[in-house]
Formats: C-alpha cells, sequence, structure tokens
C-alpha cells in the first residue's frame, strides 16, 4: 500500500518544483525528502520525477499518480472533517428561533428529526420574528434561526452570517367563500382595491409588504383589522369582513369557509431561509439542523401545502 506521507512528499516536490524547497515546507531535511521520492519509486516500480535545468518535474507516471493523491487527499480531509463533527455532536447544546407561521409547519418535524439523530445535543427552541431573533443570532445568543426575508428587507439577513436559502413562500389572496371574486380569471391585485382587509399589525414585515405591494398596484390597502395570528385573520376572512394576503406556509390548517387564490401575473413572495454564524463560529449541531432543514422543507415546503383553488 502506498504511503499517504510519502504522496504528500510527492505533491509537495512536484508543486514546488524544488526539492530543497519541498524540504523547507515541510519542515524536513531535504536528504530526507530524497529519500521518501525514492522510496515511492521504489513502491511503484517507476520514475516519478525528473530533474532538468528548470528544476523538478513530474514524468507521465508522477502526473498520474499526483491526480489521485490529490483526490486520496480530499477524502481524508473530508473524512477528518466528518469525523470532528461527529465528535462534536456527542454533546453541547443548540439554541434555535424561528418565526411562527414556520415553528408550526417546518420545526416541528425538524426538531424530531434532530433529537433522534443526536439525542446526547441539548436542544432549546424559541419563537419570534426575523428583526428580533436575528440580531440574537448575530450576538451569538443562538445558534441558528429560521427566518422570512422580502426583497426590500434584506438587511435582516446582513452581517457574518451564513444564509441558507429554503424556498419561496407566496402570499395568497384569501377571500370568503361566495365573494364575488372567488372566480375571477385573472385575479390581479388591483381588483382588492374597495376591499377591507384584514393584516397583520401594521409595523410587522408582512403588513409592510402588503402595502407596499398595494401602492405598487396604485391604490392603498384599507385595513379595517389588524392580528398577528394568522389564524384570527383567517377567521375574520370566513366571516365576511376582509380579505387577506396571507402566506402560503401559514395556511397549513385552512379555515373551511375561506377560498386561497394565487394573483396574476405573480403573488407577492418572501424567502425562507435559515441562518447560521459564519465561518468557525457556527457549531456542527447547528450546521446538521441546517441540512435536517433543508430536507423537511424539501418534503414540506410550499410544494407541499394543500391550497384548494
Amino acid at each position: 500500500m502506498l504511503s499517504l506521507t510519502r504522496l504528500k512528499v510527492l505533491a509537495e516536490v512536484i508543486e514546488r518544483g524544488s526539492f530543497s524547497e519541498a524540504a523547507e515546507a515541510l519542515s524536513y531535511t531535504q536528504s530526507a525528502v530524497s529519500q521518501a521520492i525514492a522510496r515511492l519509486e521504489a513502491e511503484t516500480g517507476t520514475t516519478l520525477v525528473v530533474r532538468d535545468r528548470r528544476g523538478v518535474r513530474p514524468t507521465a507516471a508522477g502526473a498520474t499518480l499526483l491526480e489521485h493523491a490529490d483526490a486520496i487527499f480530499a477524502h481524508v480531509q473530508a473524512a477528518e472533517d466528518e469525523l470532528a463533527a461527529l465528535l462534536g455532536l456527542r454533546a453541547g447544546r443548540l439554541r434555535v428561533a424561528s418565526f411562527p407561521s414556520a415553528g408550526a409547519t417546518l420545526m416541528p418535524e425538524a426538531v424530531a428529526t434532530f433529537r433522534r439523530r443526536h439525542p446526547h445535543i441539548e436542544l432549546s427552541l424559541a419563537e419570534g420574528e426575523p428583526e428580533d431573533i436575528a440580531p440574537r443570532l448575530r450576538d451569538g445568543e443562538l445558534d441558528l434561526a429560521l427566518l422570512f426575508v422580502f426583497p426590500e428587507a434584506a438587511e435582516v439577513t446582513e452581517g457574518p452570517l451564513t444564509v441558507t436559502h429554503l424556498f419561496d413562500d407566496p402570499l395568497q389572496v384569501a377571500l370568503p367563500a361566495g365573494h364575488p371574486l372567488v372566480d375571477r380569471e385573472p385575479l390581479v391585485l388591483a381588483d382588492l382595491s374597495d376591499e377591507d382587509w384584514v393584516q397583520t399589525s401594521q409595523d410587522s414585515p408582512c403588513a409592510r409588504h402588503v402595502v407596499r405591494s398595494c401602492l405598487a398596484a396604485g391604490f392603498e390597502p384599507r385595513v379595517s383589522f389588524e392580528s398577528d395570528d394568522y389564524a384570527t385573520v383567517q377567521g375574520l376572512v370566513a366571516a365576511g369582513v376582509g380579505v387577506a394576503l396571507i402566506p402560503r406556509l401559514a395556511l397549513n390548517a385552512q379555515h373551511s369557509a375561506v377560498v386561497v387564490r394565487a394573483l396574476d401575473p405573480h403573488s407577492p413572495t418572501r424567502r425562507i431561509v435559515v441562518a447560521t454564524p459564519a465561518g468557525p463560529a457556527a457549531a456542527p449541531a447547528a450546521r446538521s439542523m441546517v441540512r435536517i432543514l433543508a430536507d423537511v422543507a424539501a418534503a414540506r415546503g410550499p410544494a407541499a401545502v394543500q391550497v384548494p383553488a
């Protein structure tokens, strides 16, 4: 079996084109480098490097062996990284936060999967709006945050964070059953200009985005009722007191007296992302949870949320 150490010496010699420079980089003597190459050539039964006026260069056999050596080094590094991550997941804690509609849909399955895989990690979950939990993540109070981001509010994820996009979550129109616009084709946002509106509190990111979208469509929504609970918003719509734009992720439990419609040509959309501290500050447990959330999102993202036409 070829020696990994001697393969590393070969790679260093070929990269630097010099036995002496390779020896210096490896903190070896030049004699030790020469011996390592000689042993490797004896093991392979062929000449691997030649010297000429331009320095040391690989033979065809040396170049071929080096290609395999690079792949071997990469596999060894991946194994070391995975082992380190595994050892890092045998103890410790993971502090997670999520916004409410994801906390009711994506996060429970992710938490259950994480606890099955890593039973010795202490896992905690907090809930809040992105503008509240993102600063806590940046300040080190959290290890991972599940957030939504609107195009005009990208500052939520600014700073030393690694952000992974999970999926896009459109806001769709909720109408009371029997409303004249239920069967309108196509349905555009301007068709709702004369309606009373139900929405989240006026300072919330969703409410601000709804207002911006309506203004871009040529009208200001007449907001009659506010609630940060989407079940309450649906109840008010079902009672016939107004219409609403509700994220599809928040329609996991749809009221039987509410009809949901997409807007033409496209509905306002928010991006669902998961954020962790950038670089080595991210705990191995956080990286594992990111992978789990990506799997859960792929299975239970917007395409899996059943919204009657």
